[in-house]
């Protein structure tokens, strides 16, 4: 994790804007959820018609859900930012992978390698056998 002091300027604004970005979304959520159950009260009389206060109603809720949709969507873009910031700042974590992989690497280059004088070793031993059963066969 980074400390405090390791953070840029530019970092640290962008990390204020991300969590002022946080408390607008959520509270934005806990307010359209909110709106939505007062909405679902029971009915009181009032001067506009039933069938028409329902369908106010009914809009108000779509409206609020889409609100609640399009709060969650730009918590969700936040959290892939975070990610990537995270991702993409962890030269730390970056470093030993590379290098992880690099000995990982080399070590099954001379593995391979072993392998390969093995079987060179292996070839030319076959290779003489066959040139003197090849020189000294009567068909020749």
């Amino acid at each position: 994790m980074t400390t405090l002091k390791n953070i840029t300027p530019n970092k640290e604004a962008m990390l204020l804007s991300m969590k002022k970005q946080l408390k607008d979304n959520i509270s934005s959520i806990i307010d359209n959820f909110s709106e939505i159950v007062k909405i679902a009260k029971i009915e009181e009389i009032g001067q506009v018609s039933k069938s028409t206060q329902n369908e106010q109603e009914l809009f108000e809720a779509q409206v609020r859900a889409a609100n609640m949709v399009r709060a969650s969507q730009s918590l969700l873009k936040l959290i892939s930012d975070l990610k990537l910031l995270y991702i993409l700042n962890d030269f730390k974590s970056i470093n030993e992978s590379v290098a992880h992989n690099c000995q990982e690497f080399k070590s099954l280059q001379l593995d391979c390698n072993e392998k390969l004088k093995i079987i060179r070793e292996e070839m030319t031993s076959h290779l003489y056998e066959l040139e003197d059963e090849y020189y000294s066969s009567l068909y020749k």
